[in-house]
């Protein structure tokens, strides 16, 4: 890698606002807030609108689509074309 291209690679908490929720990880995003975490270090902190903790696809509660209910429907309400 070339030096003094890149940008600085360091810990940084990723905060979930809705789901009270914070992790420790590595990235290349900065704040100028920051919050001490549980080791006794202080670190940069990015408020997020949605983690993996409150999205609805990982934690279950996503709705599923009928499909094959909203096809019949579709054929009932229309007819079948091409039937012979």
């Amino acid at each position: 890698m070339k030096p003094g291209i890149h940008p600085a690679y360091g810990p940084v908490v990723f905060r979930d606002r809705a789901a009270n929720y914070a992790f420790l990880t590595r990235s290349t995003m900065t704040s100028d807030k920051t919050i001490e975490w549980e080791d006794g270090n202080t670190y940069p902190v990015v408020d997020v609108e949605i983690s993996h903790v409150s999205h609805p696809f990982y934690t279950g509660t996503a709705r599923v689509l009928d499909t094959a209910g909203r096809v019949e429907r579709f054929e009932r309400r229309y007819g079948r074309h091409g039937a012979n």
